[in-house]
């Protein structure tokens, strides 16, 4: 289904009944990144996934996607749907624009999940990373997207996972170079929402891989214990929602 947000379509999904369940993809992903779990959550769930602009169907909104922009993208697509509140699922950059949402729009948000995530902002080192990948995708899009999403994977991963791997590559390099810029602006610009994550008194769950080079387990682990979050450990890397497929359903529905 098509939802317009300032112009521009925006591409979301609605399966189940239930309590609502919102998942959100991360960087250089889509909403397709959920398909195997749709169907078990949506037995007892009103399933909603979204591809963010600039990426998947969605078009592109503005030069910068703030996470808080991000956020206001879902709040627009739940308005739609009529829904009020619902547990959140977010996946990296997913994530972030969880907790974006959480700071917009705290009593809507009922359980929160960060998978592969962190509240934190980026370090100088990492928005440097940032602003050389801009210029790269200036020059050589598809290289720097094969070589991020390979970094997003442990070793044994990258071996295990070559199909899988190709296929993210595949639908990647299909969106707007526009939408992955605007994406990476505005994940420099997003701001530390640790206390964020602290002072919400629901349920919430950060999820990390053990060899998660994109988010150490040591600064989960500082994280969690800083917000009073309960942390799930994983084996691999920042890919859970690949590499753990069973763990991640168990995880799901015990939140459910």
């Amino acid at each position: 289904m098509t939802h317009t947000f300032k112009n521009t379509p925006i591409y979301y999904s609605i399966t189940g009944s239930g309590p609502a369940m919102v998942l959100l993809h991360g960087f250089l992903e889509s909403s397709t990144m959920w398909d195997k779990y749709i169907l078990s959550l949506s037995e007892k769930h009103t399933v909603i996934t979204i591809d963010f602009p600039g990426h998947g169907k969605s078009g592109v909104v503005s030069d910068t996607h703030s996470m808080q922009l991000m956020a206001k993208v879902v709040k627009s697509a739940l308005n739609e749907l009529n829904i009020e509140s619902a547990t959140f699922i977010g996946h990296s950059m997913g994530g972030y624009v969880a907790l974006a949402y959480t700071e917009l729009f705290p009593d809507e948000v009922e359980k929160l999940i960060l998978l592969n995530s962190t509240p934190a902002a980026d370090s100088e080192e990492r928005k440097q990373n940032r602003r050389r990948a801009l210029k790269v995708l200036d020059h050589n899009a598809e290289a720097f997207i094969s070589m991020a999403i390979m970094n997003l994977f442990s070793e044994n991963s990258k071996k295990k996972f070559i199909s899988e791997i190709e296929a993210l590559k595949k639908e990647a390099l299909q969106f707007p170079v526009a939408g992955i810029q605007a994406a990476i602006r505005g994940m420099i610009d997003r701001k530390d929402r640790t206390e964020v994550l602290a002072n919400f008194r629901r349920e919430k769950v950060m999820v990390c891989g053990n060899e998660d080079t994109i988010m150490p387990i040591s600064d989960s682990k500082n994280i969690s214990e800083k917000t009073n979050s309960k942390l799930i450990q994983l084996e691999g890397g920042h890919m859970s929602w690949l590499e753990n497929t069973d763990e991640i359903h168990r995880i799901l529905h015990f939140v459910e």
